[in-house]
């Protein structure tokens, strides 16, 4: 039943909810049996882009000489670079570096998130190199000592990365301790549960699916809401001075 027009998705000018009954699909170049949830790129203010890719069995992404972050949401698949090969599955996350030449194969219906960006040189910094993990094996703390919110970071915190990407867990209830307002943009995947975020002076219910993105100094705020935990993927810039 068509819904006459009606949709949570909203852009605004500091802020964006894509939620999935607005997601169009499209053919990134390079890509073969798949295709792209494109969810935020630099056309709508951000620095970065973040997609959504769907791959058939045998499907695969196109090349980027940009830095690349994946995140597997759901089924198996292999990573090759020059030196290293990988089998990535749900939970699973890999870092790979500019100008890194890599292939990204599913072995079955799979779906990534995918962040690329281009990488901020420091002077006297390596660049990075490419990393692989999995969320299940990374450390889990709290945040601001709460034991309901726990925060998983997913690549170090060394000068090397120009951007920082975490999963971030709630308990029913449980929520920021303020509202945030910094200069680190956010690019935020819903994976499970939902809530409620304040974006700017606008407040949305949010549920597992739904993209967000925020721009610099956007008032930011978020609550679980609901029997099971809430969960998100999220990315920011960081380690980077605010005038370069």
């Amino acid at each position: 039943m068509h819904r006459l027009g009606h949709t949570r998705s909203t852009n605004q000018r500091d802020h964006l909810l894509h939620t999935p009954d607005t997601f169009v699909r499209t053919v990134l170049p390079g890509m073969e049996r798949a295709t792209a949830v494109v969810h935020i790129s630099p056309a709508a203010g951000a620095a970065f882009a973040q997609y959504t890719a769907e791959l058939e069995p045998g499907g695969s992404l196109g090349t980027t000489t940009n830095q690349r972050f994946l995140y597997a949401l759901e089924g198996v698949v292999d990573l090759a670079t020059d030196a290293t090969f990988h089998t990535l599955n749900a939970g699973s996350f890999a870092y790979i570096p500019e100008d890194a030449a890599h292939t990204i194969t599913a072995q079955q219906a799979s779906r990534l998130a995918v962040i690329e960006k281009p990488y901020e040189h420091l002077a006297s910094v390596p660049s990075p190199e490419v990393l692989v993990g999995h969320e299940e094996t990374t450390l889990s703390v709290p945040l601001n000592d709460d034991p309901d919110l726990q925060v998983r970071s997913l690549l170090p915190a060394s000068p090397s990365f120009d951007f920082a990407v975490n999963t971030m867990t709630y308990q029913p209830g449980a929520a920021l301790s303020m509202v945030e307002v910094h200069i680190m943009e956010h690019g935020l995947l819903m994976l499970e549960g939902g809530g409620i975020y304040r974006l700017g002076d606008h407040w949305y219910p949010v549920t597992a699916g739904d993209f967000i993105w925020m721009g610099p100094f956007c008032p930011q705020w978020f609550g679980a809401i609901g029997k099971r935990p809430a969960k998100y993927l999220i990315y920011k810039d960081w380690n980077r001075h605010p005038l370069v």
